[in-house]
């Protein structure tokens, strides 16, 4: 193996998360942190240097070069004095092609570079820390790791939509999204509950992206994101499952270009649009506002709604996990996902419910908490390169 450092880049369109770890056989991480706000006039950079402990450092206006500087800066400690060796990215979109980690060449950048409209609120950003990171670390390895490949193994009627054949063979399929998360999730669950290693398990990952997955012995069956992450569930600021007649009356009634569309369906849509305030859960609960009840009602609706559909798909159930900052965190919303859900087996204790514990569960299917970790599998996949290098 070759010495050094692994660094992992997880950005999306206005922060980046890091994380520095040591090679091993697992790896060791060393710190990790995120830069929010890029774009904006007062760009932060936050390290974390422990449970409950960090450094919070203005940087000014940035865009993702600059704040990738700002990281190896400020970040620098996390490093020991080792040089980068290896650099793994999170990209969202993979398309039909990618379907494990690889590593990134001129060519395979261009290839992903084409499936920007497919991800245009993630896929340009991850491919500009991509170039970024190109030039500050030329020598290093650079591995892609995909949020769409966990779920390559859907079968065939939930990887396609009803439209004429030749389209699912041009790509036009179900894709899902947040597999990094899933595939961590999925491991997690093997190690902390062996009996359900083979288990029917729906896992909801619930943050300002938003989906479920239904797996089964540990692989993706069925997923609520498809060709987009639009789809399923809403989110933050994205729609979430929509009437496609509502696009045709938009551009034929209402004039409203492609660009006018995609910018209310990405950015002004979710728990924002519902709320007319916010995309941030904990700032919804805290209000007294009737909209922000009505939009964590709608989250919690959809959920529940998916939740019976994916255990469909199952054949049963035999846990549901929550992961996400709003799946970890947020036990109102928790509480509310699982209010009536006997008839499925889940029931939770509500004092442990409140704690944020591992295992909720009061009925015959198990309802857990875990926290969620893409960056140690992209560290991971850095790792197994730099053992084969």
């Amino acid at each position: 193996m070759s010495g050094g450092a692994i660094l992992t880049i997880n950005a999306g369109s206005s922060s980046i998360k890091f994380s520095i770890y040591t090679p091993g056989d697992e790896p060791a991480e060393r710190l990790r942190g995120e830069v929010e706000d890029i774009g904006d006039d007062d760009a932060r950079l936050i390290i974390e240097s422990g449970p409950g402990e960090g450094t919070n450092i203005g940087i000014g206006k940035a865009d993702h070069t600059a704040a990738l500087g700002a990281i190896l800066r400020h970040a620098g400690d996390g490093l020991h004095g080792a040089p980068v060796a290896g650099v793994g990215h999170r990209i969202v979109h993979g398309g039909i092609d990618f379907a494990a980690p690889v590593r990134l060449d001129e060519e395979t950048v261009d290839r992903l570079e084409a499936l920007e409209p497919l991800a245009p609120l993630h896929q340009p950003h991850n491919l500009a820390a991509v170039r970024a990171a190109h030039e500050a670390f030329p020598n290093a390895i650079q591995i892609a790791c995909f949020d769409t490949a966990f779920h390559r193994t859907h079968p065939w009627v939930n990887d396609t939509f009803a439209l004429p054949r030749e389209w699912y063979e041009r790509g036009v399929r179900r894709y899902g999204f947040h597999g990094l998360s899933y595939e961590y999730v999925s491991g997690e669950i093997a190690r902390l509950a062996p009996e359900l290693r083979h288990g029917r398990v729906v896992i909801a990952h619930l943050g300002n992206g938003a989906s479920m997955c239904a797996v089964r012995d540990g692989r993706s069956i069925a997923s609520t994101m498809g060709f987009t992450a639009l789809d399923g569930l809403p989110m933050g600021t994205r729609c979430g499952q929509l009437d496609p007649g509502v696009l045709l009356y938009m551009m034929d009634h209402e004039k409203m270009s492609p660009a006018e569309i995609t910018d209310l369906l990405y950015r002004k849509s979710g728990l924002k649009g519902l709320s007319g305030m916010t995309n941030d859960m904990r700032e919804l609960e805290a209000s007294d506002s009737p909209e922000a009840a009505h939009a964590i009602e709608y989250f919690v609706f959809r959920i529940r709604r998916e939740l019976g559909a994916l255990a469909a798909v199952l054949g049963g159930l035999d846990a549901f996990v929550f992961t996400g900052g709003i799946g970890e965190h947020s036990a109102h919303v928790r509480r509310e996902v699982c209010k009536g859900m006997e008839w499925l087996g889940i029931s939770i204790d509500e004092t442990k419910n409140a704690e944020n514990a591992l295992d909720l569960s009061t009925g015959a299917t198990r309802v857990m908490v875990v926290k969620t970790d893409e960056e140690r599998v992209i560290a991971r996949a850095v790792n197994a390169a730099l053992i084969r290098a």
